[in-house]
């Protein structure tokens, strides 16, 4: 069972999906995007902050989930994941050793914020997933397709993943989710 409830503030104009968390010894804070190998906190400082480590505790070692709570909660950003529940194929977080077991209530999610107009998947587990679940088309990566979902049109993103086995340098990912950001008008 997913061990995270999604964060869902009621205002929120922007749904990010990933696939799962990683195993709970990875995770340096109790949040999504936990482990310190992921560049999803440090992707938000360079586009919001100019600062990668701008969600970085002082030392290293942690992110700081008040500040990252606080933050998504003043620009109407929510956070959950595409399965409720995975099968773990090995050990670790990668989609490719990922079998869902339990699709997330997705409709649910966007019944508790009215607002929301947008969801953006972060990697390609999500999106195939959030496509599956929609019966939509899974957009190329950094681009979007519309479908209409829960009594609502939903435009979905396909952002790259920002794991760091994704191929593709810190920088350019930002350049990718700040152009998401704009043309949401949360940038």
């Amino acid at each position: 069972m997913h061990p995270l409830a999604p964060f869902l503030p009621e205002r929120a104009r922007l749904l990010m999906l990933g696939s799962f968390p990683p195993p709970r010894a990875r995770w340096s804070m109790e949040f999504f995007y936990p482990n310190l190998q992921n560049d999803m906190w440090r992707i938000f400082g360079l586009v919001f902050f100019g600062d990668r480590d701008h969600f970085v505790i002082s030392g290293g070692k942690m992110f700081d989930r008040a500040r990252i709570e606080a933050f998504l909660e003043q620009r109407g950003i929510a956070l959950s994941d595409t399965a409720r529940s995975v099968i773990r194929h090995r050990g670790n977080a990668a989609d490719k050793f990922l079998e869902i077991a339990e699709q997330a209530d997705i409709a649910a999610m966007l019944a508790v914020m009215p607002d929301c107009r947008t969801v953006a998947t972060t990697g390609d587990k999500a999106s195939q997933t959030l496509a599956a679940i929609t019966s939509s088309v899974q957009p190329k990566v950094g681009c979007y397709e519309e479908f209409e979902y829960a009594g609502r049109v939903v435009r979905h993103y396909r952002m790259p993943s920002s794991s760091r086995a994704y191929p593709k340098p810190i920088a350019e990912k930002a350049e990718i989710y700040a152009a998401m950001f704009r043309e949401t008008g949360l940038l």
